[in-house]
């Protein structure tokens, strides 16, 4: 699905094979510590889980001044939209940007009339954004 613009600095182009390493590398910055802790990191498995998502879901970058800083995947579904592998390199955490992507979203489905299912690890942090969001 594609995501529109977020005026004045926010754009979402679809994911080309181009961006595979960089999406790969956005889920290892933002996951790694997460599943590591959790269940050791298994990079082939990680790689292997990660190639699956990406023939599976439509992947957008995040791209902020020009600059790729994440990945988010907005999928229509019969009755609602999926919100999942919202990435955003460490960098750029903590400075509102995951809120401006997932309020975004969440107007994207408001205009549609569809609810939003999140996706994520239940203890994973990003799931404090999502409560924060309501």
């Amino acid at each position: 699905m594609n995501i529109s613009d977020l005026q004045p600095d926010i754009r979402f182009p679809q994911l080309s094979a181009a961006d595979h390493d960089f999406s790969y590398m956005v889920k290892v910055d933002a996951m790694r510590p997460h599943i590591e802790h959790r269940w050791g990191w298994d990079e082939q498995f990680q790689r292997a889980v990660h190639q699956e998502k990406l023939r599976c879901k439509p992947f957008s970058l995040i791209v902020v001044d020009e600059q790729p800083v994440g990945t988010v995947s907005l999928e229509r579904h019969p009755g609602y939209l999926q919100f999942g592998e919202f990435y955003i390199l460490s960098a750029h955490r903590g400075r509102g940007l995951g809120s401006r992507v997932l309020c975004h979203c969440l107007s994207i489905a408001d205009q549609e009339h569809l609810p939003v299912h999140l996706e994520h690890l239940l203890w994973n942090p990003v799931g404090s954004l999502y409560r924060r969001n309501g």
